[in-house]
């Protein structure tokens, strides 16, 4: 599939089937996070793979957005080694994240899984579940597998805007706060 037709049919998953994931379907999704860019190639990504009946009843009371997925990737960064920004010392651990989360959600799209980006979750309850150390970061639960029969994209899939309404060029002068 090409690129732009995969990003454009790729949709959110919340509801899945039962069946596991394949071992080596996993393997790929899990290579298109290793080799995602991050800010000077740190790779400061680590990835708790959630896929163990246990595991996945503990994931419960961490956030109501699991929709009973047959795995879940657990998207962090380690604080010790990403990258800070020198001028104002932004940490992009979050946004490195945030792209090897991008990649593997569009892998798994391309093997036929089906995915969902869950940013609501308690990160305090979710680190004292799984014993993730102080310094590893959670940033985003991906509930992952193949989609039941049921399953379609939101009514909100193909509403977007405009490029006109997100991209500039050279300036945002004139550019207004929304109004409402």
């Amino acid at each position: 599939m090409e690129f732009l037709q995969l990003a454009k049919e790729r949709y959110s998953v919340r509801k899945f089937s039962d069946r596991k994931i394949e071992k080596e379907k996993l393997d790929l999704i899990l290579e298109a996070g290793r080799v995602a860019p991050t800010a000077v190639n740190f790779q400061p990504q680590r990835i708790l793979v959630i896929d163990s009946a246990e595991n996945l009843t503990k994931l419960k009371p961490c956030t109501p957005y699991h929709f009973h997925a047959p795995l879940a990737l657990l998207v962090c960064y380690d604080s010790t080694v990403s990258w800070k920004r020198s001028y104002d010392n932004k940490d992009m651990g979050d946004i490195d994240a945030g792209i090897v989360a991008t990649q593997m959600m569009l892998e798994a799209a391309e093997l036929g899984l089906g995915s969902t980006w869950v940013g609501h979750f308690d990160p305090a309850a979710i680190c004292a579940a799984f014993d993730i150390p102080e310094h590893l970061i959670p940033v985003v639960l991906l509930p992952m597998g193949y989609p039941r029969e049921d399953c379609t994209p939101s009514p909100y899939h193909e509403k977007r805007f405009d490029t006109e309404h997100t991209v500039f060029f050279n300036s945002f002068k004139g550019l207004e706060l929304p109004k409402g």
